[in-house]
């Protein structure tokens, strides 16, 4: 069962926009997909209750105490969205199940610097030879000096950079009728979806 992490200590990259679309291109191919919330704001629990009943079901994973627990009975595909400033045992806790992390960074130098270190605990973390990671570029316009920042912050790390995606409402619109790129006509949509193909063959792939 693939498990999915998206983790990034900085706040407000874009990590419950990422979690979502990754856990509804999944439900999209047919998988039971589960999202599960360890963020005490539950941004994607809040997204799934907006969620219409006709949607590709995505399930939810019930936390109690705070602890992360078995997902639901059936379930085939887990994706995990996590808080910022996410570190110590519970960076911990949470790896030891992950086969994969997505690392969603924007094109700041504040965003940047953070996520250099986070990489580098990543790399430390036990398991790190079996896990497999990628970077995500978020809200990124290719036509400014910020995007060129990070295209050379990311060659230098030897990760895959699975995605550069745009600014745009269609996130937001959709977000906030509980749904993703993969629950309406991909002609509406269609460059937001070609952005997506790397990352969607990446996450169809086994790592470990």
């Amino acid at each position: 069962m693939p498990v999915v992490v998206i983790a990034n200590p900085k706040g407000g990259v874009g990590k419950s926009t990422l979690a979502t679309n990754v856990a509804g291109y999944w439900a999209s191919q047919g998988h039971a997909v589960m999202l599960g919330d360890v963020d005490r704001q539950q941004s994607s629990r809040l997204w799934l209750g907006l969620r219409p009943e006709a949607a590709r079901p995505i399930a939810s994973w019930e936390v109690q105490r705070d602890l992360i627990v078995r997902p639901p009975k059936g379930t085939t595909h887990v994706v995990l969205d996590t808080p910022a400033g996410l570190h110590g045992s519970r960076l911990k806790e949470v790896l030891r199940i992950a086969d994969k992390v997505l690392v969603p960074v924007q094109p700041s130098i504040f965003d940047i610097y953070a996520t250099r270190e986070f990489i580098d605990q990543l790399a430390d973390a036990k398991g790190a030879d079996r896990r497999g990671i990628g970077l995500v570029g978020m809200r990124v316009d290719e036509r400014t000096i910020a995007a060129d920042q990070l295209r050379q912050f990311t060659e230098g790390l030897g990760l895959p950079v699975l995605a550069t995606l745009r600014s745009t409402q269609n996130y937001v619109y959709l977000a906030a009728r509980g749904l993703t790129l993969f629950d309406v006509g991909p002609g509406r949509v269609a460059r937001d979806l070609e952005q997506w193909q790397s990352l969607c063959g990446w996450l169809d792939q086994s790592h470990g």
